[in-house]
Order: structure tokens, then C-alpha cells, then sequence
């Protein structure tokens, strides 16, 4: 089969022949139809990220496709069934052999584009703004990076449960498009105040931050008594020294969120999220917005569009249809 494999850090992903995967005690074999990618996924690549594969390796996190293979023990699921995936590595293949427990059924509903867009996004923003944050009906929730592929999931989220939702991204095109996700105030990171835009709004109750540096400065300071700040990555690069002086006066709280660390740290948190999130997609309230499909050939002209910050919600690769 086909895959982009990692053959050494900081290099693109070369396409290359491999054997076909054999489903083990506990694992599936997937036909991949589809893998969405993710900012980790450059870090992956750069050999930066908190999980190190040994080379070479298949990168792409989530993926969706068909069951075509059953290892031994595996209950629940069948041969010709449509899942989805948070498999880490492996997207980026024909097919994957991963195990069937992390393994999501797909709403009939769904298509393979909006599966592999839609559980790493909303399953991230979701568990930051319920599970962690607590996030109530009325509160004012700022986004940052909010064009981006969590950014605008946790936009829509924010809207669905609720809260007044400060978007703050680059450009007007991208705060457009935050609009219509439904923020209800935008934020120009290149040329606006964020710290006093949201003072004069009311303040922030929550933060919601994949970006880092300044930004997160900013917000910080912005801050009603007793917020709660999530941050999720670093985007711009800087991971911002938190002063614990503003966090005693204001009585602030800051949640790290590693999502993908609950797979082995406690799975229901996922599973269920993803159940409220599926039904929310049935009933039409969460829409994923996927700014480029490409075909697994470009993979790396879909990676460089994360890089270089050109894209706004997912980017999906279409393996094999």
C-alpha cells in the first residue's frame, strides 16, 4: 500500500511502498478514506512533538474510513462499518491497522470529509470548554487563533452552549469567516488592542488559546475574577511565563489541556464527548468548515498550509475514495 512516511525529521514526507498492515489481538483494519491534519502533525514531523514514533513513520492523527478487518477479540464493531479515529500516526496510509476502541461509528449523516475534520477540532474544543473549563450559559468566552482548526470549532461550540464569544483572529477575510461561525465580537490580532477591546466588552470569564506569546499576555490581563485560561498550544511560537501574581490577585485559573493524552488517561471523557458532539452534528447545530481537500500525493502542500497559516478551519487529505 500507499503511505507518507516521516524517513528523518524536519524533511518532507516521502511516498513510499509498504506492507499491508495486519489487524492484531484488539485491532481493526481500516481502509482510510480520509485523515484530517493538524498543527501536531508539523511537529511531529519536526521531531518536537510530545510523542517522538521511531522513523520512519506514517504521519496523521485522525483518519476515517471503512472496517475491512477484525483481530482477534474485537466485539462491537464490523467488517463494512464507517469510523472515524484519534489513532495518533498511521492517517497517511491506505490503510491502518489501529485499535478498535478508539475507534468512533459514523453518523450515517456524515461524510468522510467532515469525519476526518471532526474529532481531533470539536472533540479538543468541547472537553476544554466543558470538561475542564465548565464553561456556563452568559459567560464571555475569547478565542484566540480563532480562524484555525480548533480556533473556529471552539467559536461554534461557544455559541451552541451558550456564551458571548470574542473572536480574535488575522485579517478581516478570517474574522469573516469567525463571523459566520457565529462570533458575536471581532477581534483584528495584527492591528487591535485585544486587552482593551476585551476590557471595554466586559471582560473574558474564559480564554480559549492554541495560539501563546503576546496574545495570551494580552488576555491574561483581560481577565474578570475567577476566569479560567486554557492553553492549548503555541502557535506564535512563545510559551508565555504565567506571573502568579495576577493569578493570586484575580483569582484566576490556567488548564493545561492535552486532549489526546485522555485516550489513555481516562477514554469516557472522549467517548463521551463525542456523543454529545455527534448528536449535536445529526441535529444540525456544528458544521465543519474544511477550507482544502487534497489528495494524499500533496500531502506536504497540506501540511505547509498549516505551516504557513494560509488555511482557516481543516485540511483534509483524501486518501482513497
Amino acid at each position: 500500500m500507499r503511505a507518507m512516511q516521516v524517513t528523518a525529521y524536519d524533511t518532507p514526507l516521502e511516498m513510499r511502498e509498504v506492507e499491508l498492515p495486519i489487524p492484531g489481538p484488539g485491532e481493526v483494519l481500516v481502509r482510510v478514506e480520509t485523515c484530517g491534519m493538524n498543527f501536531g502533525d508539523t511537529l511531529m514531523i519536526k521531531g518536537t512533538y510530545q510523542e517522538k514514533p521511531p522513523l520512519p513513520f506514517t504521519v496523521g492523527m485522525e483518519l476515517a474510513g471503512m472496517v475491512e478487518g477484525l483481530g482477534e477479540g474485537v466485539t462491537g464493531l464490523t467488517k463494512g462499518q464507517r469510523v472515524a479515529a484519534y489513532a495518533g500516526v498511521g492517517g497517511l496510509a491506505e490503510y491502518a491497522a489501529i485499535p478498535a476502541d478508539i475507534c468512533v461509528p459514523i453518523p450515517d449523516e456524515m461524510s468522510a470529509i467532515d469525519a476526518a475534520a471532526f474529532l481531533i477540532a470539536y472533540g479538543t474544543s468541547h472537553v476544554a470548554l466543558d470538561y475542564k473549563a465548565r464553561m456556563q450559559p452568559g459567560e464571555r468566552l475569547l478565542v484566540l487563533g480563532a480562524s484555525g482548526g480548533v480556533g473556529l470549532t471552539a467559536v461554534e461550540l461557544g455559541k451552541v452552549m451558550g456564551a458571548e464569544v470574542i473572536a480574535c483572529a488575522r485579517g478581516k477575510d478570517k474574522l469573516e469567516i469567525c463571523r459566520v461561525a457565529g462570533a458575536d465580537h471581532l477581534i483584528d490580532s495584527e492591528t487591535d488592542d485585544i486587552r482593551e477591546i476585551v476590557k471595554a466588552l466586559g471582560g473574558a470569564d474564559v480564554v480559549y488559546d492554541p495560539v501563546g506569546g503576546d496574545q495570551f499576555k494580552a488576555a491574561l490581563r483581560a481577565c474578570n475574577p475567577e476566569a479560567r485560561l486554557l492553553p492549548l498550544g503555541f502557535a506564535s511560537g512563545e510559551v508565555p511565563q504565567i506571573p502568579a501574581n495576577i493569578l493570586l490577585v484575580k483569582n484566576l485559573t490556567v488548564m493545561g489541556l492535552y486532549w489526546g493524552a485522555y485516550a489513555k488517561l481516562d477514554p469516557k471523557v472522549l467517548t463521551d464527548s463525542f456523543r454529545v458532539l455527534f448528536d449535536w452534528y445529526v441535529e444540525g447545530k456544528l458544521k465543519p468548515h474544511v477550507s482544502n481537500v487534497l489528495p494524499l500525493a500533496q500531502a506536504n502542500d497540506a501540511l505547509d498550509l498549516l505551516r504557513t497559516r494560509q488555511a482557516t478551519g481543516k485540511v483534509v487529505v483524501e486518501v482513497q475514495k
